[in-house]
């Protein structure tokens, strides 16, 4: 397995191995005659600065590209995703699919509040949303088979419905299907020199460390994984960090990990120490062996006359603000909220704001929307005030910059929760929900979706869709097409077979 050593901290991108811990970053590496050139034509320094460029994951293709295209936008502005998922599971009668009329035992503690759309009705405690609902939609229908953490994660986050065999509980294997991030990131192409497809702020990993599914490129090849731009500190806890949590069989402690979100920020090229890479082996040999062990994955069709061009982007004040949540003003940090939803919605944006086609945030480490105990008090007081304000500020501020026109936006999780609520004492001191993966509600909104929509019903306990069912494989279909994939697209394993992109028609009515 290739393992290139890449510096993290403050803040080089962390690639690690095995390969399903952080996705692979492309060094730029040359063919041995342009390396044996380039190190009698530079200093040891400006190789050092050359193969810094994958740092920020850029080969030199991507600067050729940028050399090509120039920064002109073209005529036909190309749509983005972002992908918000929340996993563990919402619940969506708690939430988005009120059922006020059912029994106390269904309908749980909260009230509704009207939206700006008449006769559409959310939870209390979503009333930033609900005051911006012409701006989003609802599919109320979306569901799959299973009530299994691990196998809906492959359903909702690779858009099949068909696990992989065998399937693997503990961690990502060559195996697996693609994630529709890897799928999507594999057929698009960006003017950016960042990556096409990028997951943050850190993998889904559960409490028994057990990395979850769907994240991965699996059979496509580890060249096709999401950049996993891994910008959040190791906290142990639940929520939206510096407010994180345990549930009630758990002690919280005060949140001890600054800043909550620290993008990978690569340094200046001479900051990093060539007395210390000469420690470990001689220059020359550290990149020829860089070169073999990367080859297979990265073509490099052009070096010389763009090498300067090259490290003046690595260096890029733009980039770098890009990937550097405190940059800007105190007034959007502020709207977003300044902790780790909202800066992760805020780096999110600059993404795709910056060229990035497909970007999965995570809202929450491992399961933090599992909420089979203390549902009622951790959604009103640590998830849904952050919840509400990040996703609010986000719809706004593309709306506000032009983007929301081009970037689909989905909010989901791998399934929703039982219409019954119940009570595991052993475990939490109040009741909450189970498992539901027969029904969930997603939000979408922008990349050409009509606000104030509802799409599909659930039945008067929110237990079965009985109207305009949708499966994963629908909502894959939806971001395929707004990312202008064509139906007839296939992607490949590593050993060639094609496999269709599309598996069902995207979700009807949003348009």
């Amino acid at each position: 397995m290739v393992t290139p050593r890449v510096v993290t901290g403050h803040y080089f991108l962390t690639i690690n191995t095995p390969s399903y811990c952080y996705s692979q970053i492309p060094w730029t590496v040359c063919h041995s005659s342009r390396l044996q050139q380039t190190m009698h034509s530079n200093s040891r320094r400006q190789a050092i600065q050359i193969g810094g460029l994958g740092l920020v994951g850029l080969s030199m293709s991507d600067v050729e590209l940028l050399s090509a295209t120039g920064t002109s936008p073209p005529h036909d502005t190309p749509r983005s995703v972002l992908l918000i998922y929340l996993p563990g599971g919402l619940s969506h009668i708690d939430t988005f699919d009120p059922k006020p009329r059912a029994s106390a035992e269904t309908r749980g503690e909260f009230d509704t509040i009207s939206t700006r759309v008449s006769g559409t009705h959310i939870c209390e405690h979503l009333p930033r949303l609900a005051a911006c609902s012409d701006r989003w939609s609802m599919v109320r229908s979306l569901g799959h088979p299973t009530n299994d953490h691990t196998q809906a994660h492959h359903y909702v986050l690779c858009g099949k419905m068909e696990l992989p065999t065998p399937l693997n509980r503990t961690k990502p294997v060559s195996t697996d299907f693609p994630s529709m991030a890897a799928i999507a990131g594999s057929k698009l192409t960006t003017t950016s020199p960042l990556p096409s497809a990028v997951m943050l702020p850190r993998l889904l990993i559960n409490v028994a460390k057990q990395v979850r599914g769907g994240q991965t490129a699996g059979r496509m090849g580890e060249r096709h994984d999401p950049w996993l731009l891994h910008s959040s500190p190791d906290c142990n806890q639940y929520g939206s960090c510096p407010d994180c949590f345990m549930f009630s069989n758990m002690k919280t402690e005060k949140h001890s990990f600054f800043p909550v979100l620290k993008a990978p920020n690569p340094r200046r090229p001479q900051d990093v120490s060539i007395r210390r890479l000469d420690r470990r082996r001689d220059l020359l040999g550290e990149l020829e062996q860089q070169h073999r062990q990367l080859d297979e994955f990265v073509k490099v069709e052009r070096f010389g006359r763009q090498r300067e061009r090259a490290l003046s982007l690595l260096t890029s004040q733009k980039v770098r603000d890009a990937l550097d949540v405190e940059t800007g003003s105190a007034k959007t940090l502020d709207r977003y909220g300044r902790d780790l939803f909202g800066k992760t919605l805020l780096l999110s944006k600059r993404l795709i704001e910056n060229g990035v086609r497909m970007v999965q945030a995570h809202l929450g480490r491992g399961v933090s929307w599992d909420t089979h105990g203390d549902n009622f008090p951790l959604l009103k007081n640590k998830l849904l005030p952050p919840f509400d304000r990040a996703i609010t500020a986000l719809l706004e501020d593309l709306d506000d910059t032009g983007l929301l026109d081009t970037t689909l936006v989905i909010v989901c999780s791998e399934f929703g929760r039982t219409p019954r609520i119940s009570r595991l004492e052993q475990h939490y001191k109040l009741p909450g929900r189970d498992h539901w993966g027969a029904a969930q509600t997603m939000l979408v909104a922008g990349g050409g979706v009509v606000g104030g929509r509802v799409i599909g019903q659930t039945d008067r306990i929110g237990a079965y869709p009985i109207d305009a069912p949708q499966t994963p494989q629908n909502l894959a279909a939806t971001i395929y097409q707004t990312l202008g994939i064509p139906r007839t697209a296939n992607w490949h394993d590593v050993g060639g077979r094609p496999y269709h992109v599309y598996e069902a028609d995207p979700i009807p009515g949003l348009g």
